[in-house]
């Protein structure tokens, strides 16, 4: 059951950049729920690689994004959004958001978090 839906993916150049939404998908609510983003490329396992944290409000980047990926939340639209910039062909996968009924966001293990959307594929390539 989708419970997150993403949006914003595409196709965009090396060095280029994307915005990335997570929404609650309808009739789905978390209120207490951290946010996560995830990806996964081909043949490769799932990645957590940045999280937003609602118990107080931390926020976590893994070192293959720090510095490049900016993950933000807008609590009047209930949506979690990934502003990647300087986008490298590695970064290509497919991202899903997910949430974390404990609130905090991290560790980012998969099992962890319960509710996820059905991704949304960004592909960086010239």
């Amino acid at each position: 059951q989708v419970q997150l839906v993403e949006s914003g993916g595409g196709l965009v150049q090396p060095g280029g950049s994307l915005r990335l939404s997570c929404a609650a998908a309808s009739g789905f609510t978390c209120a207490n729920c951290a946010i996560a983003w995830f990806r996964q490329a081909p043949g490769k396992e799932r990645e957590g690689i940045s999280s937003i944290s609602k118990k107080d409000g931390n926020i976590h980047y893994e070192d293959s994004v720090k510095g490049r990926f900016t993950i933000s939340r807008d609590t009047t639209a209930n949506t979690v959004y990934l502003q990647m910039d300087n986008l490298k062909p590695e970064d290509t996968a497919v991202y899903y958001c997910a949430a974390d009924p404990t609130g905090w966001g991290v560790p980012l293990i998969p099992y962890r978090f319960g509710s996820w959307g059905q991704g949304t594929q960004v592909t960086v390539s010239s």
